[in-house]
């Protein structure tokens, strides 16, 4: 069996164990650089995806821990999806990917981690971005440190 050294997981399974929502815990914090926060809105705000599809990979959630995007009102819809809107701007700015994927897992069935709180994922997407560790290894490599990545959409 091959083995790829990757240290930095251990992080992620240890939160595994952590039940806590991340969408409701980590606003409260009020220490957006750490927490990967990107921006706030009023009622929502954008979020570096620490565990990545991709580089780039951003998710954006409102503040309200509700399970189904039918519980947002108008208003908070409208800002959800203009958040989402100008996030994308800053990634295809920042990035220059040749596509996205976006959209949103609900429920537990839908492929949901979190399924207590909505979130959209936005992950930008080049030619040649599956290769043959993906698809022959089963292993993705990202090439950008998440804190030059915030750095970076920070700055658009």
């Amino acid at each position: 069996m091959d083995r790829l050294w990757a240290p930095w997981r251990i992080g992620y399974l240890r939160k595994l164990k952590d039940k806590r929502c991340i969408f409701c815990a980590l606003p409260k914090q009020k220490n957006d650089k750490k927490n990967s926060i990107l921006e706030r809105r009023r009622s929502c705000f954008s979020i570096l995806n620490i565990y990545p599809y991709n580089n780039g990979h951003v998710m954006v959630a409102p503040y309200k821990h509700i399970s189904d995007i039918d519980a947002l009102n108008e208003k908070d819809l409208l800002e959800l999806l203009s958040l989402m809107k100008d996030t994308k701007k800053k990634i295809k700015k920042a990035l220059k990917p040749d596509g996205f994927n976006i959209g949103l897992n609900i429920g537990k069935a839908g492929g949901a981690g979190f399924d207590g709180h909505i979130h959209i994922h936005i992950v930008p997407r080049w030619f040649g971005d599956t290769n043959f560790m993906t698809s022959v290894s089963e292993t993705k490599v990202i090439s950008q440190s998440l804190e030059s990545l915030y750095n970076k959409l920070k700055r658009c």
